[in-house]
C-alpha cells in the first residue's frame, strides 16, 4: 500500500483472473480457453496485417471489424460497439449506462467482475439469489433498479435461459437497461440479438475469447439500439479512441467470415462436453445442466478443495472458486480437447 494512492484505492476488491500457471507440462482446464486454436485464415490476416501499417494508428472505429459483425449477426453498424475484449466494453456499460439512483440487479453467484465494476465505479448493487438448482428465475427481476446485468449461459453455472425468459425479462423492466452477457452463448444458445430492434433497453455483449479461440488477441463487442451505442462510443472517446489495434480487427474480420472453421470447433466442444459429462456422472459427480464450454460440478463426497488440489498434483488445472459457501464444493471444468478429457476423467478415477 502506498502514501500516494488515492483514498478509494485501498478499498478496492479486484477481480482475480483465473491463473495461467507457467508449468512445463500441464492439462489447462480452469480459464474456458477453446481447446484449438484460431481459424487459419485469422493467423493469415494477421501476418497480413503486420507491415509498415504499423507505424499508423489503427482505425479508431474499426468499420471492417464492426461491418463483418454487423453483416454476421444482421443489424446495422450503428448498432454495434467493439472494444478490448468484452472487459472492456463492460466496463464502459457500467460506467456510462449504471451508475443510476436505483441499485443494479445481477445474480448471487455469477461472473465476479460485475462487483468489481461496482466497486470501481461506486454504483449501488443488490445482488439476486439464484434458485435451490443454481438457475435464474426471470420472476426475480422485477424490484425496482437502475438496471440489470446477468450472463447467458450464466458462468460459473453453466446454466442457459431461453429467450422467451430473457423477453420476460425487459418486457417488465421497459425503463431500466438490461444487459445479457453472452461470452459462452454460442456453445448451446440462441443470442438474444434478435431481440434488439424490439426493446431499446436491450443490450448484448459478446467476446471472441471463447468460441472464436481468441483469448490472446482481445475482442468484445456490443449490440444494441444505436442511440446505447453512442452512449458507449461516448466513454471510449473520453477513455482510449484506439481499443482495438491492426492485427485485432484484421483477425477479428477474418473469424466471423471463417464460418465452417467456427462450427466445426463449436461442435467439437459440445460433443466433448457432453462425453464429459456422463464420464463424470458415472463417477457420482453432480454436474449442472450446461450450454457453455465448461462444467459446473461437485462430488457426493469429497470436498471440492481436496479434488483440484489432487489434480493439480497430477499437473491438471481446474478451477475452484471456494466463495459463497453454496458453490465452496463445486468445480468449474473447461472442456479441453479429446485427450485432455481422458487424462482428466482417468486421474478423477485414480483420485476416486
Amino acid at each position: 500500500m502506498s502514501r500516494f494512492w488515492s483514498p478509494f484505492v485501498r478499498d478496492l476488491e479486484p477481480y482475480v483472473p483465473g491463473e495461467q500457471p507457467k508449468m512445463a507440462r500441464l492439462v489447462k482446464l480452469n480459464t474456458n480457453e477453446h481447446p484449438l486454436g484460431p481459424s487459419p485464415r485469422v493467423i493469415e490476416a494477421i501476418r497480413a496485417a503486420a507491415d509498415d501499417r504499423l507505424r499508423l494508428y489503427p482505425d479508431p472505429d474499426a468499420t471492417e471489424l464492426k461491418d463483418a459483425i454487423a453483416a454476421y449477426h444482421g443489424v446495422s453498424r450503428a448498432q454495434v460497439f467493439v472494444g478490448n475484449g468484452s472487459d472492456e466494453v463492460l466496463a464502459h456499460i457500467f460506467f456510462g449506462l449504471f451508475k443510476q439512483d436505483r441499485p443494479l440487479l445481477f445474480p448471487d453467484i455469477t461472473y465476479s467482475f460485475y462487483k468489481v465494476y461496482c466497486g470501481l465505479y461506486d454504483i449501488d448493487y443488490r445482488p439476486v439469489p439464484l434458485d435451490d438448482d443454481l438457475a435464474i428465475d426471470p420472476a426475480d427481476y422485477t424490484a425496482p433498479n437502475g438496471g440489470i446485468i446477468f450472463p447467458n449461459p450464466n458462468a460459473p453455472t453453466g446454466r442457459l435461459l431461453p429467450l422467451d425468459a430473457i423477453e420476460a425479462v425487459l418486457a417488465a423492466n421497459p425503463e431500466s437497461v438490461v444487459v445479457i452477457d453472452e461470452a459462452y452463448v454460442d456453445f448451446g444458445g440462441d443470442t438474444a440479438i434478435a431481440l434488439v430492434d424490439r426493446y431499446p433497453n436491450l443490450l448484448v455483449t459478446q467476446t471472441l475469447s471463447k468460441s472464436r479461440s481468441l483469448a490472446g488477441v482481445r475482442i468484445g463487442f456490443a449490440v444494441g439500439h444505436p442511440e446505447l451505442i453512442d452512449g458507449l462510443e461516448r466513454i471510449k472517446n473520453s477513455f482510449n479512441s484506439y481499443p482495438l489495434d491492426r492485427l485485432a480487427i484484421a483477425a477479428g474480420k477474418a473469424a466471423f467470415e471463417d464460418e465452417d472453421f467456427f462450427q466445426r470447433g463449436r461442435e467439437l466442444v459440445i460433443e466433448e462436453r457432453e462425453t464429459l459429462r456422463h464420464a463424470l456422472e458415472t463417477m457420482h459427480f453432480q454436474v449442472l445442466p450446461s450450454a457453455a464450454n465448461f462444467l459446473f460440478c461437485r462430488h457426493a463426497t469429497r470436498p471440492g478443495a481436496d479434488l483440484a488440489a489432487a489434480l493439480r498434483e497430477r499437473g491438471i488445472i481446474v478451477r475452484h472458486f471456494g466463495k459463497p459457501e453454496r458453490i465452496q464444493d463445486h468445480l468449474r471444468i473447461t472442456v479441453g480437447r479429446p485427450d485432455q478429457n481422458r487424462e482428466l476423467t482417468e486421474a478423477l478415477e485414480e483420485i476416486l
